[in-house]
């Protein structure tokens, strides 16, 4: 099934403790497809007009031994060196531009928010 940025997952915001990997899977697919939109809009809107680099969101406050941390990683969010799950590019775009993908990362942090996770977006310049 594939989400587009104004469905929901038809996930029923909760604790993020109690998400099955499925109701996980089902969030991290709506997160990239709103990244994917708002770089896409962005992108169309401004073109490649900033200087290269990375963009990606950061899930903090979960530990990789708890159900929660397991159930992420079943859903194919990775944990990173700080100890923070993270997706790089959710958008997806093969787009150079920090920019673009700083607004894409931006909207995936939101999407996480909404279902009550501490989530930001993470960038750097190449």
């Amino acid at each position: 099934m594939m989400i587009t940025a104004t469905q929901t997952a038809g996930v029923l915001a909760q604790d993020p403790k109690h998400y099955s990997v499925t109701d996980l899977k089902l969030i991290v697919e709506e997160a990239k497809a709103a990244a994917y939109v708002a770089a896409t809009k962005h992108l169309e809107s401004n073109g490649e007009n900033a200087y290269c680099g990375f963009a990606w969101v950061s899930i903090y406050g979960v530990k990789g031994n708890t159900k929660l941390g397991k159930n992420l990683k079943a859903a194919g969010v990775e944990q990173a060196w700080d100890k923070s799950y993270q997706i790089w590019n959710p958008s997806g775009l093969g787009t150079q531009c920090m920019w673009t993908k700083e607004v894409g990362a931006q909207a995936a942090a939101d999407v996480f928010q909404k279902y009550g996770f501490r989530s930001y977006m993470g960038s750097r310049a190449d």
